[in-house]
């Protein structure tokens, strides 16, 4: 009897239990996986979803759409099974950042998004099963928010001590034999780690673009260790069922949450210590000037994924986490919809309206939980003034129109957006 092949999702499936079952098994045969062309089709269907703009070929999708996405396919399929694959070097963009610096960002080909693509959807079952709780960025069906919301909960049971690390340049300073070294307990497979070394080679002689595919899966392998570490030391000074210690790591943004009682000194600088020796082994440097140790019970505040926490005393008098959206948020929200206006300001209202509904759904989608109240209120007024004006403007008129254009008119014809409600969120404690 002929055995039938598995699909792609029962492989992931397997590999994860075989993974979480058996912590020291190296896998092999992993090759074979990436070359089919489900797993390519599939590493495909997820970086058209994304789009994106094409790599230094200046190859695009509608181009491959044209001439032919199986065709596409299977000269990369060939190119795999032939051990001939080479990428090709990342195309470099710069965003400007709040702050005034530039993120750069390595945009890979899309050929090569598709490789990427295909190693991680293989790769991703072994390491999830190793990844820690706390662990959130861009891990399979978990969330910013989440990551929110497991730092409100540890502040609401009374981690008020909080570390806040700033790691200087981390994608950029990812040491290529450190991360090949961590893959390779888990792997041992030839062709997959001859693979991997092709992909790290195109960024330079160490660091993962930011912009590649496969770049969060190996950023969250780099740091796992010292995510481990932290869940050691959750667990060895825990007190019943009660912890003194929390962490939540997106990326390289991390918190770490203690218990503000006066005998739990020892622990922040235990803890503050192990953490550098851990990252020292890695060879990441810390960002002195943005790392700190903050103290919830004395006012201070710190900042994470874009939100301010602070404690605040609710009315019945407990104290309670209070988050919100950061200043510099709302602030560059705000430029890029002054942009937006700027740029259609001689087109019809309705090309404006499309133009800015996208960017406030996905801030307020972002940003509706915490205490966003103050912050939407502020948004939908400036952006209800601006349609006014842009309103009035098309029509030789001055002001904002306030009695000329109902806000039914402009919500219900119009189609603004006005979805700025918040989802409640109670920290379990």
């Amino acid at each position: 009897m002929t055995k039938a092949s598995i699909n792609l999702q029962d492989l992931r499936r397997r590999i994860y239990s075989k993974a979480k079952s058996e912590p020291e098994w190296r896998f092999w045969g992993l090759y074979a996986h990436i070359c089919k062309l489900e797993t390519l089709e599939k590493a495909y269907k997820m970086a058209k979803e994304n789009n994106g703009a094409p790599g230094v070929d200046g190859v695009t999708f509608e181009d491959i759409e044209t001439r032919g996405r199986q065709q596409f396919l299977q000269e990369i399929q060939r190119e795999l099974q032939a051990i001939t694959y080479m990428p090709s070097r990342n195309k470099t963009v710069e965003i400007p950042k709040a702050n005034g610096g530039v993120r750069t960002l390595g945009i890979p080909a899309i050929r090569d998004r598709v490789v990427q693509g295909a190693l991680r959807l293989i790769l991703e079952p072994i390491f999830e099963a190793d990844f820690q709780d706390g662990s959130y960025g861009y891990r399979p069906k978990r969330s910013p928010q989440e990551a929110v919301q497991r730092v409100a909960t540890a502040i609401a049971q009374g981690k008020t001590t909080v570390i806040d690390l700033d790691l200087k340049a981390y994608f950029d300073n990812v040491r290529h034999h450190i991360l090949l070294e961590k893959v390779a307990k888990r792997v041992n497979d030839p062709e997959v780690m001859h693979l991997l070394k092709l992909i790290l080679k195109v960024s330079g002689k160490r660091g993962v673009p930011q912009g590649g595919v496969i770049s969060p899966l190996l950023s969250n392998i780099y740091l796992n260790e010292v995510d481990k570490m932290l869940e050691k030391a959750k667990e060895v000074t825990k007190n019943g069922d009660y912890t003194q210690l929390e962490y939540t790591r997106f990326a390289d943004d991390q918190v770490v949450l203690i218990n503000w009682h006066p005998s739990n000194h020892w622990l922040v600088e235990a803890t503050t210590r192990r953490i550098r020796e851990e990252l020292e082994k890695l060879q990441v440097e810390i960002n002195q000037q943005k790392s700190k140790t903050v103290d919830l019970t004395r006012g201070e505040s710190f900042t994470f994924l874009g939100f301010e926490f602070r404690r605040i005393r609710s009315r019945n008098g407990k104290w309670r986490p209070y988050y919100t959206p950061t200043q510099k948020k709302r602030k560059q929200h705000i430029e890029e919809l002054q942009e937006i206006f700027h740029q259609y300001r001689s087109q019809p209202i309705g090309e404006v309206i499309g133009q800015i509904n996208p960017k406030l759904r996905g801030f307020c989608n972002y940003f509706r939980i915490g205490q966003a109240t103050g912050c939407f209120s502020y948004i939908r007024w400036w952006v209800m003034k601006k349609v006014r004006r842009h309103l009035q403007k098309s029509r030789g008129r001055s002001g904002y129109g306030w009695k000329r254009w109902s806000s039914a008119f402009i919500y219900g014809v119009l189609g603004l957006y006005y979805d700025y409600k918040l989802k409640r969120y109670a920290p379990s404690v």
